[in-house]
């Protein structure tokens, strides 16, 4: 009867054990060198038979394997306390050496197997090639003062100067102004036709404020000499003016105020 083998491809010796440690599902501290040997042996005749190049590397383990597994089989010679008291007891364990470079191995291991997952996952984006934005950008406003110098604003403001001193038209412009003794004799016409006239009446809508106030001290005037009587309805209502004897018996056309 045949026997068929399966081979998986390994890395290196270390490799190798770590699949059969894995296998056999034993933390790397408490590995049994005989049987890993033994598995390690296996897997080797496998490769003979097979016809498979064995590389140096795995024999050099293998050598390491049996060296160690013979250490811990063979029993140890008897120590003279009297003959080797000087000689040093380390006391390590054969295999430490070989555990202590088995975890290293599956630490990289590790780190390389995360590193081969973020190439997929890096190898399944696709990026778009880098295309000229320019045409989209923001056109910057122009800044008008951009170049100048402080020399500039002051050549400039010197022309503004000398400009300005041109300039020696001058206009004299002439208010038109109403004396508070017109504004009476306009103010008792009104009331001698009406008669009863209210403040607001008397004020047009173009008149100005020296023209208002005119007329308020116009209706002054007229109540000291008694021509007027003035009154409000209610308070903060409009003045109501009240027209009391007539102008020309009274002498109103007479009157000389001097504002």
């Amino acid at each position: 009867m045949s026997v068929l083998y399966k081979l998986e491809s390994f890395e290196g010796p270390l490799d190798l054990l770590l699949h059969l440690i894995d296998k056999a599902e034993i933390d790397i501290h408490e590995v049994s060198i005989s049987e890993i040997t033994d598995q390690y042996m296996d897997y080797l005749n496998a490769m003979t038979e097979m016809e498979l190049e064995v590389t140096s590397e795995f024999l050099v383990m293998a050598a390491t394997l049996l060296s160690i597994k013979s250490r811990q089989l063979l029993p140890k010679p008897p120590v003279f306390e009297e003959e080797y008291e000087d000689w040093p007891d380390d006391g390590l364990d054969p295999r430490d050496e070989l555990i202590q470079k088995l975890v290293e191995y599956r630490k990289f291991k590790q780190i390389a197997e995360q590193l081969r997952e973020k190439e997929t996952q890096r190898s399944l984006v696709f990026s778009r090639e880098p295309e000229d934005m320019t045409p989209f950008l923001q056109e910057q406003d122009i800044n008008p003062l951009e170049g100048l110098h402080v020399s500039d604003l002051v050549a400039a403001f010197q022309r503004a100067l000398k400009k300005a001193a041109r300039r020696q038209f001058v206009a004299t412009v002439q208010r038109d102004e109403i004396s508070v003794k017109d504004r009476i004799r306009d103010i008792a016409l009104v009331l001698r036709q009406y008669e009863t006239v209210q403040f607001s009446k008397l004020i047009r809508e173009n008149m100005d404020k020296h023209e208002i106030v005119v007329t308020f001290l116009a209706i002054l005037e007229l109540m000291k000499m008694k021509h007027i009587r003035c009154f409000q309805h209610q308070l903060f209502d409009d003045i109501v003016i009240h027209w009391r004897g007539d102008a020309e018996d009274s002498g109103l056309s007479e009157v000389e105020v001097d504002y």
